[in-house]
């Protein structure tokens, strides 16, 4: 599969075994498509206010995640996966080179949290939620089942091959420790990023409960 960069194909795989089953690790600015014939394949990541969008196909089976640390578009002359724009872009467009079909597709969404102050401050997941929200209904893509904003981690197991996705809220020291230090690094990228690469936020949306994670 084509890579758009050396930040974007996944390339960490191992056995779960809380699942049992071979899985595929997903870090910031990554993406990875999976095909019926690729078999029981878990995509996991795990997000503080950084945004992973979870696509699936019913029909052909062929289903695929990413995950952007910030929302809107890119630069003219940076072209990344850590922007929303571009990672979704990314994301369609090889799950319709292998196979699935626009019409058909159907959206898990999650993240945009603020698991730390600085995160409530400058808004960034609020402002990942709105716009993987706004991108998806432009796109007329379903969102079938969201977990978004809110104050704590996330680990997020997708399983291409029938859409189920799981989510687990973080709470063990390690894992905390570990969404903070991304989180840090990630105030001192947007705090640096280009004006073209922001969203400013006049009125916040409200949180919206979550759906089911099921079919």
């Amino acid at each position: 599969m084509k890579a758009f960069g050396p930040d974007a194909l996944a390339r960490i795989h191992y056995f779960d075994a809380e699942q049992q089953c071979n899985a595929i690790k997903l870090l910031p600015n990554e993406y990875y498509v999976v095909c019926p014939g690729d078999g029981r394949l878990m995509l996991t990541t795990v997000l503080g206010s950084c945004v992973a969008a979870c696509l699936h196909d019913p029909t052909s089976g062929v289903g695929g995640m990413n995950h952007f640390m910030l929302p809107g578009d890119m630069p003219a002359v940076e072209a990344t996966m850590r922007y929303g724009s571009y990672a979704m872009e990314v994301l369609i467009n090889e799950m319709l080179k292998a196979g699935a079909a626009r019409e058909r597709l159907e959206a898990k969404v999650f993240g945009g949290g603020a698991v730390i102050s600085q995160m409530t401050y400058l808004a960034i997941g609020d402002s990942n939620a709105d716009f993987i929200i706004d991108y998806l209904r432009d796109e007329k893509i379903p969102i079938t089942a969201q977990d978004l904003r809110g104050t704590r981690a996330r680990r997020v197991n997708f399983f291409p091959f029938d859409g189920r996705a799981m989510v687990r809220k973080l709470g063990t020291e390690a894992e905390v420790q570990q969404t903070v230090g991304h989180e840090v690094e990630l105030q001192k990228l947007y705090e640096h990023a280009p004006r073209a690469g922001r969203i400013e936020r006049l009125n916040p949306k409200p949180f919206k409960k979550p759906q089911s994670l099921g079919n």
